[in-house]
């Protein structure tokens, strides 16, 4: 038996990265996954390897989009008890060069949609009297990243959005955490200039990168009942960079 048996899972961004290496875990713990993406090809063909998941296309920043994704689980599944609001994209630059778009883009994807996916997860798990929503945040929504003034924000605001919504759906029997990553190998950071991946390397006590894998492992802690009695909570997953 898996920590999560027979429980249904939804993730949005879960066709790669993170959001993959989560679904991955799940479905190795006995879940049934709803792997949410905007790139349905690339989600399809993750569900089919993992057996036990189904795929839709899902832009997380449209409202009908979030309420679609959260109904199809539910049917396709009967219930949903886990919601992994993952979908993020990076729009790098300094102040004094990052256009008005690029700045609205990564706060609709990252916080508004997860507000779209706490909201109806939310409401649906409230109705059924229990249910882990996992918002992932980002040590640089912690302690702030040059160039990274739109993230870094929508990172920090995820934080507020964790506590704020676990107080409101606490009493429904539906707890909110948040995981904070620090910085994780995947296709997106080693995208970054050596030099620059150097430099954030050192700044790590740990002395190494982290893995989607062990991510993904804290993601199963707060979606299982090993963390029963925590909400809005934020838990740093970054090899003691925030020190």
């Amino acid at each position: 038996m898996g920590l999560l048996e027979d429980k249904a899972a939804v993730i949005t961004g879960g066709a790669q990265g993170l959001g993959l290496a989560i679904a991955q875990l799940f479905v190795a713990n006995g879940a049934r996954v709803v792997l949410a993406d905007i790139n349905i090809e690339k989600a399809t063909e993750a569900a089919k390897e993992l057996g036990a998941a189904i795929a839709v296309r899902t832009d997380v920043t449209k409202e009908d989009d979030v309420q679609a994704l959260v109904d199809a689980c539910q049917q396709e599944y009967g219930r949903i008890d886990i919601m992994v609001n993952n979908a993020g994209v990076t729009r790098d630059a300094s102040m004094k060069n990052m256009s008005v778009d690029d700045f609205r883009l990564v706060i609709d994807i990252h916080l508004f949609g997860a507000w779209l996916g706490t909201k109806a997860a939310g409401l649906a798990m409230k109705a059924q009297g229990a249910g882990s929503i996992i918002n992932m945040s980002s040590i640089s929504g912690k302690v702030g990243n040059f160039g990274q003034t739109n993230y870094s924000a929508a990172k920090a605001g995820m934080v507020g959005l964790t506590k704020a919504a676990a107080k409101e759906l606490a009493r429904g029997g539906v707890r909110v955490n948040a995981i904070q990553p620090g910085l994780i190998r995947t296709a997106m950071t080693e995208a970054m200039p050596r030099d620059v991946w150097d430099s954030k390397v050192a700044e790590i006590p740990m002395g190494r990168v982290g893995e989607p894998a062990e991510v993904a492992g804290a993601a199963l802690f707060l979606a299982s009942e090993l963390s029963s009695y925590m909400t809005g909570t934020v838990l740093e997953v970054g090899g003691g960079r925030h020190i």
